[in-house]
């Protein structure tokens, strides 16, 4: 009943849904353009910003706004659909922080071991960039920031859009798929893009299909939120490369010839199924059919205590 709790706002139409995802879409279309139109390669605009200002302070400034978007979606869901941040979160009474916990540590200690497998199979490819002082400022940057930052784009996604497009259609599987494919192409402008071509658009948009099946089956945000902070925070204070979004003064940086090969679709095509599989299997989901393809209540088949919300 995830999608359904966008009935319990207390002000009617479908409409606010759509002014917060319209503005951020015409954002990105502006920047894409923007980047491409550029006499100046975005690695080296990037580049000539980090000499001036340094890694750390053009990394918040990169992060800033978005974790700014935060806020807003929030005070949106609250102020304007009358909803609460719970209902916006999850089907359940409240929110489930153990489940955005679990999943935090979960991926954030697998990603650490890939690494140091990579790092094994190929020590070559990694330089340690180790400094105190750059490292404990990026750490409170990155603490302070990426949470925000990951939790703005899986309530923007996941939550916000997710809700008023099912109840728009109807039914699970169109919120699915639109917001899984936006969510990849909100990553166009990337350097990554620039670097490895539109091929590592499958991997921003399986990530979206990853992040999407999870919250429906799971009927919350809980395992989304917690995986992607964990992505982005481990990733931004273990590893860098000079032709990424995040260029930070991690542990290590990445000196391997950027290209396009069998570590992007491996986590699309193996990883994520596998992790599917165990967040199943710990959280006894069934009924994937229904949860993923099928219809979504009109808010006359509900009953007055699933349009109750007393939650914040």
């Amino acid at each position: 009943m995830y999608i359904e709790q966008g009935y319990k706002g207390k002000t009617r139409g479908l409409w606010k849904y759509f002014i917060i995802p319209t503005a951020f879409i015409i954002l990105m279309i502006i920047n894409y353009i923007a980047v491409k139109a550029s006499p100046v390669p975005l690695d080296k605009l990037m580049g000539d910003m980090i000499k001036q200002f340094g890694r750390n302070t053009v990394f918040a400034i990169n992060l800033f706004p978005l974790a700014m978007g935060f806020f807003l979606v929030l005070g949106w869901t609250k102020l304007v659909h009358r909803q609460s941040v719970t209902s916006l979160t999850t089907a359940r009474k409240k929110i489930d922080f153990k489940r955005i916990g679990f999943s935090f540590a979960f991926w954030g200690l697998l990603t650490v071991v890939l690494f140091a497998v990579g790092f094994v199979l190929s020590p070559n490819d990694f330089v340690f960039n180790f400094k105190v002082g750059p490292f404990i400022a990026l750490a409170i940057i990155s603490l302070l920031l990426i949470p925000l930052q990951t939790s703005f784009e899986e309530y923007l996604f996941r939550g916000h859009m997710m809700q008023g497009l099912g109840l728009l259609a109807g039914n699970k599987l169109v919120p699915l798929i639109i917001t899984s494919v936006l969510f990849g192409v909100m990553h166009m402008a990337n350097p990554e893009v620039e670097t490895l071509g539109y091929g590592i658009m499958v991997y921003y948009i399986g990530t979206g299909f990853f992040l999407g099946i999870i919250t429906l089956m799971d009927e919350g945000l809980e395992l989304a939120l917690g995986f992607h902070a964990a992505n982005n925070l481990i990733g931004a204070l273990l590893v860098t490369a000079d032709w990424t979004v995040f260029q930070t003064d991690s542990i290590y940086v990445d000196v391997s010839k950027p290209e396009l090969g069998w570590d992007i679709f491996v986590p699309v095509l193996v990883i994520y199924p596998i992790l599917i599989f165990l967040f199943a299997r710990k959280y006894k989901w069934t009924n994937w059919k229904e949860k993923l393809t099928g219809k979504v209540l009109k808010e006359e088949e509900l009953t007055p205590e699933q349009l109750t919300d007393n939650a914040f």
